[in-house]
């Protein structure tokens, strides 16, 4: 069932809310409904993991809010998924805000600091999401399962939550490492209490990240055999793909060939192409072959102004009209640089061009102004046939998150090519089946010799946009600070200045380094 992993949430004292310090990351729950009363019944298992995975698209117990799960921020900006793509987005050539809400400004001038509002709700909700991840991990422990008396069944069933919990703690830690480097770390094994976790090198961090997850990849569901929705190897591959990729970032070592042979596992595992881009991305994209891990969202159980919602509302203004979009009216936010938008050299035939331009600049001088800036139109509340989606007031969207999916596999096999790491045949061949996609024909195909480190940058700007992936791409193709690649307000001016390289990774929270003595902040901040 498309839905189900999030309608069974449980609203449990098990997770701890965070007020933003990391000594806090094991407390024991204040109120009645505690682990020890939770974890007696095997059937609470399930409602538990429910939280976590939605712990992604999620703000709190109450949607759309009124009980959310860290402070300190709008509820509705707070999510996972919003902050997490704000973070690799606004600061890029891909988009801009033109709201002035606390701390975005910051973000499109690339001049954040420590207590701005979405690094400290992106570490805070990391943090939070781990805290979830380790309590259940560590009520899932056959010792503990044994001392309940738990049937074989019940523990069979529920040693295979904790192995996709195991795999959600490692994506949480993946993101905590890419973003801020050097982190306080705690696992299921420390004891629950209050005390001051130490701080992890980031080298030390990925090669916990790689050890979880090839450990949890031989203890996952095989590809495409689990619920909708929950994990399986093929997510492990991924995120270990994904890993091995930007190794020469993380710990300044070359990891291409380990990256390509965990790309031909998913291309191996049965996933094809969706037939058409813009299907990926429209409201009953839970039947496309080609997504690996989704984050489901529905416009009546996951309601959040931080899920899909967001990604579908806040691009929508000017003269788009919301009915095309399925939703009940746009926020008027969101627009791309002319530096990105150039990317797309042939508009015309190109399907992976679905900017709106109608009465748009396509530059940005003025970021306060919708019209500066072509609209994306990547993301509609309508399936196949142009029907909208369950919400009847129009507000809430059906659209799951393509987190994973496979075109990301073709390209990330193809730059092991160019650096020397996969069959170069073989990457040509995907990268032509993903334009044979876009074009509707052969006339986009490149050759052997297009295969470069620009292309491939440009290639996954086209195929990947707004997708939540375009500043770890900057940082590891040396684009994302200094000066030889430009766009407006990088910098904070309005045709774009060099910045210095501490930005690559984003400051600690302001908070956690008053209150863990043991943290040290990040250089530059």
């Amino acid at each position: 069932m498309k839905r189900r992993i999030l309608t069974t949430t449980l609203a449990l004292a098990v997770m701890a809310v965070l007020s933003g310090c990391t000594k806090d990351l094991n407390l024991s729950p204040r109120n009645s409904l505690n682990a020890a009363v939770v974890y007696e019944d095997p059937a609470n298992y399930i409602k538990v993991l429910a939280k976590i995975y939605g712990g992604l698209v999620l703000s709190g117990n109450e949607g759309p809010a009124g009980n959310p799960d860290i402070a300190d921020i709008d509820e509705g900006f707070s999510p996972y998924l919003r902050v997490y793509w704000n973070l690799q987005e606004i600061p890029t050539d891909e988009a801009v805000c033109g709201w002035n809400d606390t701390g975005i400004p910051e973000l499109n001038s690339m001049a954040w600091g420590s207590s701005n509002s979405f690094v400290k709700a992106m570490y805070s909700r990391l943090f939070f999401q781990i805290t979830l991840c380790n309590e259940f991990i560590r009520q899932c422990a056959d010792d503990k399962m044994d001392a309940k008396g738990f049937s074989e069944e019940d523990k069979n069933t529920i040693r295979q939550y904790r192995h996709e919990a195991r795999f959600l703690r490692a994506l949480s830690w993946y993101h905590a490492m890419d973003l801020f480097g050097n982190v306080p770390f705690v696992t299921e094994q420390d004891e629950v209490g209050a005390f001051y976790p130490e701080q992890i090198k980031r080298a030390d961090l990925y090669k916990y990240i790689e050890s979880e997850l090839k450990e949890v990849e031989g203890l996952l569901k095989e590809p495409k055999t689990n619920e909708y929705g929950r994990v399986d190897k093929a997510a492990a591959w991924f995120l270990l793909a994904q890993l091995y990729l930007n190794s020469e970032v993380y710990i300044s070592t070359a990891r291409y060939t380990e990256c390509a042979t965990y790309c031909d596992k998913i291309i191996g595992a049965g996933y094809s192409l969706h037939k058409d881009y813009q299907g990926l991305f429209l409201n009953d994209n839970n039947t496309s072959p080609e997504i690996i891990m989704p984050l489901n969202c529905d416009g009546q159980y996951t309601k959040s102004y931080g899920n899909m919602t967001f990604l579908v509302h806040a691009f929508v203004g000017g003269s788009m009209n919301p009915d095309d979009f399925g939703i009940n009216g746009g926020w008027g936010g969101y627009r791309a640089t002319k530096a990105f938008t150039q990317l797309f050299t042939d508009t015309a035939n190109d399907g992976r061009f679905i900017f709106y331009t109608k009465g748009q600049k396509q530059s940005v001088d003025t970021l306060g102004l919708f019209s500066n800036g072509w609209a994306q139109a990547k993301y509609k509340n309508v399936n196949s046939d142009g029907v909208a989606g369950s919400d009847p007031t129009g507000n809430f969207v059906d659209n799951d998150f393509p987190f994973m999916r496979l075109a990301e596999v073709y390209l990330m096999y193809a730059e092991c090519a160019v650096r020397g790491g996969a069959d170069a045949g073989k990457a040509l061949g995907y990268i032509n089946q993903l334009r044979q996609r876009a074009y509707g024909n052969t006339n986009g195909n490149v050759t052997a010799g297009d295969l470069t480190d620009d292309f491939i940058l440009a290639e996954r700007g086209r195929e990947l946009q707004w997708e939540g992936k375009r500043r770890t791409d900057l940082i590891r193709f040396g684009k994302f600070t200094g000066g030889s690649y430009l766009w407006e307000f990088k910098g904070g001016t309005p045709e774009g200045t060099s910045v210095a390289d501490y930005l690559n990774l984003y400051p600690l929270s302001a908070d956690d380094l008053v209150a863990n003595p043991n943290l040290v902040q990040n250089p530059g901040y």
